[in-house]
């Protein structure tokens, strides 16, 4: 059986200093660490299931806070900002990058899949294929950023893996992100906020929901209420761990399971990294006692 984020993390903090890596010197590339990176702390719910299903995998996780938010800006500035994040990954010798963030993953993974020689796994395929194995009545709703509805990559993705089978219904929910990194989760106002982005999907009745940003894993109890008990959910967090370790294990590049193997989880910032630590906690669990700042990573 797997050890979950307590077993893995320390009790009460995580320790993560400048240049906090795995050392995988003398040791099989295995050993490499997995790079993760959002333009915030979102990325850290996807963090989060990784470390409880590879409890031996050690990470390298930037959040580019210095260009948050991807989800209000152009396509292809997003594609910049994912780009110099994913060069700094593969030069620090990552042996796959998770793109985990769905607005990254619409602007950035065709480029990415193209220039860079390790896998590269986003957040919008694994919950694509989940939400057409949920749905029985073949009606999907996507909730997301602006960035991400507007650049269509839910619904061509559907397209592509479900065909006509399911009908896709796409909500930008643009205060979603602000009021979850203001640590408001619950109570009314987020409630009326998110009966107002629903009920068109409400309306719809669909019966899947895809949370589509890394971020509404904290809202889904709010969402599951306004949608009620017969509407699955689905997050692209879960299921993009899900691939991480399909892949992983399908091209025997999972790391050793010797416990005298120092297993190293470092976050990493480009913008305030104490507000970053802040923040985190809540995506995490465990405080963080200690995030590095990376200057100028925008080339």
């Amino acid at each position: 059986m797997a050890k979950g984020l307590s077993d893995a993390l320390p009790e009460d903090s995580i320790d993560v200093s400048v240049g906090a890596v795995a050392d995988v010197s003398g040791s099989s590339y295995n050993n490499a660490p997995i790079g993760m990176f959002d333009s915030g702390v979102g990325g850290l719910t996807v963090a989060r299931t990784v470390v409880d299903q590879l409890p031996h995998e050690s990470i390298i996780y930037i959040g580019d806070t210095a260009n948050a938010p991807y989800g209000d800006k152009p396509l292809e500035q997003v594609r910049q900002c994912a780009a110099a994040v994913a060069d700094e990954l593969v030069d620090r010798g990552c042996k796959m990058i998770v793109v985990a963030c769905n607005s990254a993953s619409a602007a950035f993974i065709d480029y990415a899949r193209e220039h860079y020689d390790i896998p590269v796994v986003e957040v919008i395929l694994p919950a694509v294929r989940r939400a057409t194995a949920a749905t029985r009545n073949g009606k999907v709703g996507v909730i997301g950023t602006a960035a991400t509805v507007e650049s269509g990559a839910y619904a061509r993705t559907f397209e592509k893996h479900a065909g006509e089978g399911v009908e896709v219904y796409q909500q930008a929910c643009p205060l979603f992100v602000p009021f979850v990194e203001r640590g408001i989760t619950t109570g009314r106002q987020i409630l009326g906020i998110t009966e107002n982005y629903l009920e068109s999907l409400k309306d719809a009745d669909v019966d899947t929901v895809v949370l589509g940003c890394t971020h509404y894993p904290l809202l889904s109890g709010v969402v599951q209420l306004v949608m009620g008990d017969n509407v699955t959910l689905v997050s692209s967090a879960e299921e993009t761990a899900k691939t991480v370790y399909r892949l992983l294990s399908e091209s025997g590049q999972l790391a050793d399971t010797d416990p005298q193997r120092s297993v190293r989880l470092s976050f990493e910032s480009t913008g305030d990294p104490a507000r970053f630590a802040s923040l985190a906690t809540r995506f995490l669990g465990p405080a963080i006692t200690s995030v590095s700042h990376i200057p100028e990573i925008l080339r």
